[in-house]
């Protein structure tokens, strides 16, 4: 397993895979030392940083998150969640064929090893309002600014 830390906008970032796919992306309260990128992550950090940058809305990278059958049905359908774009927990248990499993895909949703690529911060409640994310609420509401249409109005 390789790892690569990554500076962001709302913190260090610690990116691990091999080259089976990226496994996990985190957010991490303390900055790290900054190195050489291993191969099998330079993908990663590159478009993670143009993500950053606004030019990416899009990840294209292979993944290979660690996590029960459930979790990585959750995580599929979190991918379709376009970049400017939110959905409650309801609607994803809607879209995932079991509407009163809510509970269960709010658990996926906060257990998703792939921070922002896995775009589980487009999750909201259903009254509209930011709730739970592993990041913290501070960082759910900068990534959900950073892809609004007009970045002039707040979302929230």
């Amino acid at each position: 397993m390789e790892l690569t830390y990554l500076q962001t906008p709302i913190g260090f970032a610690e990116l691990q895979g091999d080259e089976n796919g990226l496994c996990s992306i985190s957010v991490l309260e303390e900055n790290k030392p900054l190195g050489i990128i291993p191969e099998v992550l330079e993908d990663a950090v590159y478009q993670l940083k143009e993500y950053f940058e606004g030019s990416r809305k899009q990840f294209n990278l292979k993944l290979n998150p660690k996590g029960t059958d459930f979790q990585k049905r959750v995580w599929v359908e979190l991918q379709k969640i376009p970049y400017g774009k939110t959905v409650s927990y309801l609607e994803l248990s809607k879209r995932l064929g079991d509407p009163k499993a809510i509970r269960a895909v709010a658990a996926a949703n906060g257990r998703n090893p792939l921070w922002i690529v896995v775009p589980c911060h487009r999750v909201i409640g259903s009254n509209g309002d930011l709730v739970g994310y592993a990041g913290g609420l501070h960082r759910k509401k900068w990534l959900l600014e950073h892809e609004s249409p007009s970045p002039q109005q707040s979302l929230f």
